[in-house]
C-alpha cells in the first residue's frame, strides 16, 4: 500500500503543483494557471468509467494479474507515456500540447486511483482501513516530496524535460508493486442475490427488446444502477444525500489553496531550490507525522474525531499562510514553519477522509462506490481551483488564504449534524 500510494501521488503532483511552477516560471499568467487546474475535473468524474474498471476484465491481463492489478498496470503504463510526452513540450511556445498531455495523464492517473482504491479496500478488513489509509497517505507524501521537491531541484539544474523524464522513470515503482502484489480474494456480500435479482427483473421487463440491447442494458444496470441502489438502501435517501454533500465540501480548502501555493512562493521571491529544500523537503517530515497522527486518531479515537481535528488544523494552517503573506519580507524560517504546519494538517485531513469513505463502501461494488465518493469530494474543490488565480488577482494573497480557510466551515457544520447518524459498516457493506 505504501508503494501504491507513491504511484498514485506522483502523477497528481506533477500535473498540478509542479506543472504550475513550470508554467509560472516561463511567464504564464496566474489566471491561466488557475484555469488549467480544471484538468483535474477528470479525477472528479472518474465515477463515469469506474463501473468499467469495476466489472470489465481486461483480455489476457485478467488471467495473468487479476481484475484490480490488470487495470492498475494499464493505467500506470499510460501515466509513464504521458509524462514522457509532457517532458518534450514547450509551454512558452504552445500551451495546447501541455493541456492535452495533462488531460491524458490525469485520465490515466484517475483510472489508476480507481483500481488502487478498490485493491486497498478489498485487501483488508474494515478495522484495518485506518492503517491502510495511513500507509497510502504516507506513500502519497513521499510522492509529494519526489514530484515537487525532487522535480523542482532537477528542473533547476537540468531543465524541465529531464525532470519530467526522471519522474516518468520513477513510475516504475508502481509498476513493480503491481506485478509483485497479490490480487485480493473478495467474496460476494450476503445480499448479492437481491442485487442480482434487480438485473434479472430488468431483463424480464424488456423481453421485447433485441438480445444485444437487453444484454447491454443488463450490464449497465448491474454496473451503475445496482451500486447506487445498494448505497441508498443501506443509508436511506436523505442520509445518503447528506453524506454526499459532506464529502463534497470537506476538502474545499485543500483544493482552492493548493494550486496557488507554488505561484505564491515564486511571487514572494523564493527560488526553485529554496522551495524544493524548505517547502517540499522539510515540509514532508511534518506531512509524514500528520499521516501517522491521522492513522492513530482514526484507530484510537474514531473517524469522527479525526475528521474534526483535520478540519481545525487546516483552518489554522491557512490562516498562518495569510499571516505569512501579509509579512513584508518573509524569510525561509517563517516559510518552513507555516508550510510544515500545513503538511501536518493535510496528513490528518486526508487520512481521516479516506478511512471514512472506505467504511461506506460495499465489497461487491468497491471500485464504483469509492470512485463516486472520491469524485464527489474532489469535484467542487476542482471547480474552485480554476477560480483561485482570479481571487488572488482581486484581493491579494493574504485575503485569499483567509478565504480558503473559511471554505472548511461548511464541512464542519455538516459533520456535526452527521455525528451519530451514520452507522458503522462491516466489510460486506452491512450496518452493525
Amino acid at each position: 500500500m505504501l508503494f501504491l500510494g507513491f504511484s498514485a501521488g506522483l502523477p497528481f503532483m506533477l500535473v498540478f503543483q509542479t506543472l504550475s511552477a513550470w508554467l509560472r516560471q516561463v511567464g504564464i499568467e496566474r489566471a491561466t494557471i488557475g484555469m488549467l487546474a480544471w484538468v483535474g475535473i477528470l479525477y472528479s468524474i472518474k465515477f463515469l468509467w469506474a463501473p468499467i474498471v469495476d466489472r470489465v476484465p481486461l483480455p489476457f491481463l485478467h488471467r495473468l494479474l487479476g481484475r484490480r492489478r490488470g487495470w492498475m498496470l494499464v493505467a500506470q503504463i499510460g501515466v509513464v507515456l504521458g509524462l514522457f510526452r509532457l517532458a518534450h513540450c514547450d509551454p512558452a511556445a504552445d500551451l495546447t500540447p501541455v493541456v492535452l498531455g495533462a488531460l491524458f495523464i490525469a485520465f490515466c492517473s484517475a483510472t489508476q486511483d480507481i483500481s488502487i482504491d478498490a485493491w486497498r479496500i478489498e485487501s483488508a478488513p474494515v478495522n484495518l482501513q485506518g492503517a491502510m489509509a495511513a500507509a497510502y497517505q504516507l506513500g502519497y507524501r513521499v510522492a509529494i516530496m519526489t514530484g515537487t521537491a525532487g522535480a523542482l531541484w532537477i528542473a533547476a539544474d537540468l531543465g524541465w524535460a529531464r525532470s519530467y523524464m526522471t519522474m516518468a522513470a520513477l513510475m516504475g515503482i508502481g509498476i513493480a508493486t503491481t506485478l509483485l502484489s497479490r490480487e485480493p480474494d473478495v467474496a460476494a456480500s450476503p445480499d448479492s442475490e437481491t442485487r442480482n435479482q434487480r438485473v434479472i427483473d430488468w431483463v424480464a421487463s424488456k423481453a421485447h427488446w433485441p438480445d444485444a440491447l437487453r444484454g447491454a442494458g443488463a450490464k449497465f444496470v448491474d454496473a451503475v444502477v445496482c451500486p447506487l441502489a445498494d448505497f441508498f438502501s443501506r443509508f436511506g435517501l436523505k442520509l445518503g444525500v447528506l453524506i454526499f454533500v459532506f464529502i463534497s465540501t470537506y476538502r474545499l480548502t485543500d483544493y482552492a489553496m493548493g494550486v496557488m501555493s507554488n505561484p505564491f512562493y515564486l511571487d514572494t521571491g523564493f527560488t526553485l531550490k529554496e522551495i524544493a529544500a524548505v517547502v517540499k523537503g522539510f515540509g514532508l517530515v511534518m506531512g509524514i507525522l500528520g499521516v501517522l497522527l491521522g492513522g492513530t486518531v482514526v484507530a484510537k479515537l474514531g473517524t469522527t474525531r479525526a475528521l474534526v481535528l483535520g478540519s481545525v488544523l487546516v483552518i489554522c494552517s491557512n490562516l498562518a499562510f495569510a499571516a505569512l503573506a501579509a509579512t513584508p519580507a518573509p524569510g525561509l524560517v517563517g516559510l518552513a514553519i507555516v508550510n510544515s504546519a500545513d503538511n501536518l494538517s493535510l496528513g490528518v485531513h486526508g487520512t481521516a477522509l479516506i478511512a471514512f469513505m472506505s467504511s461506506l463502501t460495499s465489497s461487491k461494488y468497491t471500485a464504483t462506490q469509492y470512485a463516486l465518493l472520491s469524485s464527489l469530494y474532489a469535484l467542487p474543490g476542482k471547480l474552485l481551483m480554476g477560480t483561485s488565480g482570479f481571487v488572488v488577482d482581486a484581493v491579494g494573497y493574504p485575503w485569499f488564504f483567509v478565504y480558503t480557510a473559511s471554505l472548511s466551515m461548511p464541512g464542519l457544520i455538516l459533520l456535526y449534524w452527521l455525528v451519530g447518524r451514520v452507522p458503522q459498516q462491516s466489510p460486506g457493506g452491512e450496518s452493525r
